[in-house]
């Protein structure tokens, strides 16, 4: 369904479903963002204490999977929410941070990498100075 659905109509469900419950009172932007946090920490503690080979296999097992999916689903959810009570259109922020992170972490000095932008631009500044 990823390929067929859009932001919008995941917006629109998320809104439709606050609206039935009569919740926008309660999701401001505030409750939204510590929303959001809770529900990425109930995803991380899916792996706490797990070496990468447990985490890869946690994600394998279909049933796992699925419980994965519904905590993804909860911060989506927080997510599209925050973005709606906040005014931001979550696909043009996209974009624009994209573009910010193209230049941040150019392929060349990047790739196969995992360094932070500020450790790449320290090492483009050293070798423009010599």
């Amino acid at each position: 369904m990823d390929d067929t659905t859009t932001v919008q109509a995941l917006k629109d469900r998320s809104a439709a479903f606050c609206q039935a419950r009569d919740w926008a009172r309660f999701h401001t932007p505030k409750e939204m963002a510590i929303g959001l946090a809770t529900e990425a920490g109930e995803l991380l503690a899916e792996f706490r204490f797990k070496s990468d080979a447990e985490s890869a296999a946690l994600v394998k097992d279909p049933a796992r999977r699925e419980a994965l999916g519904h905590e993804v689903c909860d911060c989506l959810y927080f997510l599209l929410r925050f973005c709606a009570v906040s005014g931001i259109d979550v696909s043009e922020a996209f974009a624009s941070k994209m573009r910010i992170n193209e230049r941040r972490y150019p392929v060349a000095q990047a790739r196969g990498r995992n360094a932070k932008y500020t450790e790449l631009r320290r090492e483009r500044r050293a070798r423009k100075n010599r």
